[in-house]
C-alpha cells in the first residue's frame, strides 16, 4: 500500500487513522465543540472532549455519530476533514481512503460516511465492515477456507462475524457496546448512591473498576464526584468493582446472547473450526476485565482479546487496500460515480 493510502476507523467514541509505513498516526475522541449562536466549530477531538460537561450554554460539545452511524453530516464532514489534514500532509496528491463501517449499516448511512470522506479531500473511498477490518488488523489470515469468529466491541455498536475465505458467512450488529455500559454505570450510581455523575466519569469508572467475571480476581475502587440527588449539593462517593458488577454483567449477557445467535446460524464445518480456533475480541470493549473469561464460560469456546484491540480496526482498514482482490464480501469501492461491489 502506498503512503497516500489511509485507513480510518470512524467510530462513535473515537477516530483512529492508520497510514502504511507510519502506523497509527491519530487517535482522538469523536467530539466536536460548536458555538450554537454562530454555528462555528470551535474544537474537535481531544480539545473538544475536554469541554464535555463543562461548557457554557452557548457552546455544545457533541458526538456527530450515534450508535455507529452518522447523526450529523455537517459536523462529521468537519471532524473528518480536520483529522485528515492532521494525518495526511501532501497538498498535491489526494489519498485513497478506506473507512470501516458497522456490519449492519444501511445504504443511506454508508453513503453519508462516503460523502464525509470525499468532502474531506479523498480521491477514492472504500468501505470495509468492522469485523473484517478487525480480523485483518489482528493478523488473522481470513483468505483461507477456515472459520474465524470475531467480535468487535466499539462505543456505539458491537459487530459479530463468522469469517472464511475473505468474506462474511454470518454476521450481526447490535447496539450494546461501550456507551451502553457507561449508561448502565450512570444508572447504578444514581440508584444505589443517589448521586448524579456525567458520561466522562462513568467511562473512567468502567475502565478503572469495571469487571464482569468474579473468577478474574479483579477488584478495585475509585472515588467519584457528582451532584447529590438528595440535596443538590456536590458530593463524593467511593465506588467498587462489586457495586458495578450486576449492571455490567447484564449488558455483557446481551452481547453473549447475540453471539450465540450467530453461532446457531453457522455451518457445522465452520462451527468446528471456531471450536478449535476460539473467538477473538477486538475494540475498546475487549479491554473490560473478565470479559474473555465470561464469554469462555458462557459460550463454551476459548476466547481471547487481540494484542492491540483498540487499534485493530484502523490497522486492518489500512491493510485492506492492498488486498482488495482477495476480499470476497464486506469490502467495496464506494466512491461516487464508480461501480460498487
Amino acid at each position: 500500500m502506498a503512503q497516500n493510502d489511509i485507513g480510518i476507523d470512524l467510530g462513535t467514541t473515537s477516530v483512529v487513522i492508520y497510514v502504511e509505513g507510519k502506523g497509527i498516526v491519530l487517535s482522538e475522541p469523536t467530539v466536536v465543540a460548536v458555538d450554537t449562536d454562530t454555528g462555528k466549530v470551535l474544537a474537535v477531538g481531544d480539545d473538544a472532549y475536554r469541554m464535555v460537561g463543562r461548557t457554557p450554554a452557548h457552546i455544545m460539545a457533541v458526538r456527530p455519530l450515534k450508535d455507529g452511524v452518522i447523526s450529523d453530516h455537517v459536523l462529521t464532514r468537519e471532524i473528518v476533514r480536520r483529522f485528515l489534514v492532521k494525518a495526511y500532509q501532501s497538498p498535491v496528491v489526494k489519498p485513497r481512503v478506506a473507512v470501516c463501517v458497522p456490519a449492519a449499516i444501511s445504504g443511506i448511512e454508508s453513503d453519508a460516511a462516503v460523502e464525509a470522506v470525499v468532502a474531506a479531500g479523498a480521491r477514492q473511498v472504500f468501505l470495509i465492515d468492522e469485523p473484517i477490518a478487525a480480523a485483518l488488523g489482528a493478523g488473522i489470515d481470513i483468505t483461507r477456507p477456515r472459520g474465524h469468529l470475531v467480535v468487535d466491541i466499539g462505543g456505539g455498536t458491537s459487530d459479530i462475524a463468522v469469517i472464511s475465505m475473505g468474506g462474511k458467512v454470518q454476521s450481526s450488529s447490535i447496539k450494546v457496546a461501550g456507551n451502553t455500559l457507561d449508561a448502565a454505570i450512570v444508572r447504578v450510581v444514581r440508584d444505589k448512591f443517589k448521586l448524579a455523575i456525567g458520561e466522562k466519569t462513568a467511562e473512567i469508572l468502567k475502565r478503572t473498576v469495571g469487571c464482569c467475571a468474579p473468577e478474574a480476581g479483579f477488584s478495585a475502587s475509585m472515588e467519584v464526584k457528582g451532584r447529590s440527588l438528595e440535596n443538590g449539593l456536590p458530593r463524593r462517593q467511593l465506588v467498587t468493582t462489586g457495586d458495578l458488577y450486576e449492571a455490567i454483567t447484564e449488558c455483557v449477557e446481551e452481547l453473549a446472547t447475540a453471539i450465540h445467535a450467530v453461532l446457531e446460524r453457522t455451518p457445522p464445518e465452520l462451527a468446528g473450526d471456531i471450536y478449535t480456533e476460539g473467538m477473538l475480541l477486538t475494540g475498546g470493549g475487549a479491554l473490560l476485565p473478565g470479559l474473555s473469561l465470561y464469554m469462555s464460560r458462557r459460550l463454551k469456546i476459548r476466547t481471547q482479546a487481540a494484542e492491540d484491540p483498540v487499534n485493530c480496526v484502523a490497522r486492518g482498514t489500512g491493510m485492506s487496500l492492498s488486498m482488495a482482490d482477495r476480499l470476497e464480501s464486506g469490502f467495496r469501492d464506494a466512491t461516487p460515480g464508480i461501480g460498487r461491489r
